[in-house]
């Protein structure tokens, strides 16, 4: 598809990843529908869901893969984060086996990796859009970044063909 045709300025792939039965597919499910069910059936290898916002006045398309949490799929999940840009690690606050350590320390590792952390409830749909969202600005901002770099880039690499150097009248070229 040509990028005149696109319906989005912006593509970005994001990963819920985590423990089995954490949540994962029903942050992704509370995020892409705006429902909740809490009966969910596991999931097999990886799903995903597509839902496009609009972040600054661009339209961002999210490709939002939930992958399953079962170390029996994990040699086939993790082909798919090949292209991610981002991820969001998922954890039950109430299972303690989903996670090994405490939300004090959870935020004091995300201050030092300069990432964000947040808590979550798809059930009560607490903070789920801003996870999103944060992201999704977050790697925006990234991509706007990188591709004003290269521009700067490419710009200061031009070659002039017009003229300078060879003399006057020389009509040899080597």
């Amino acid at each position: 598809m040509s990028s005149s045709n696109r319906n989005y300025d912006f593509l970005i792939k994001l990963l819920l990843i985590g423990d089995s039965g954490v949540g994962k597919s029903c942050c992704l499910l509370r995020f892409s529908e705006d429902s909740f069910t809490p009966s969910f059936i596991t999931t097999i290898g990886i799903d995903f869901k597509i839902r496009t916002i609009e972040l600054d006045g661009k339209r961002v398309k999210l490709q939002i893969w939930d992958t399953a949490g079962q170390e029996r799929f994990r040699t086939i999940t993790t082909a798919y984060y090949r292209g991610a840009m981002g991820i969001l690690l998922v954890y039950d606050v109430t299972d303690e086996r989903s996670f090994n350590i405490s939300t004090e320390r959870g935020q004091a590792l995300a201050d030092e990796l300069g990432i964000p952390f947040l808590e979550v409830s798809a059930k009560t749909n607490y903070n789920i859009d801003k996870a999103f969202y944060s992201l999704a600005a977050d790697i925006k901002k990234r991509l706007i970044d990188n591709q004003q770099k290269q521009e700067q880039a490419a710009a200061g690499n031009n070659v002039n063909v017009a003229g300078q150097g060879g003399g006057e009248g020389s009509g040899k070229c080597c």
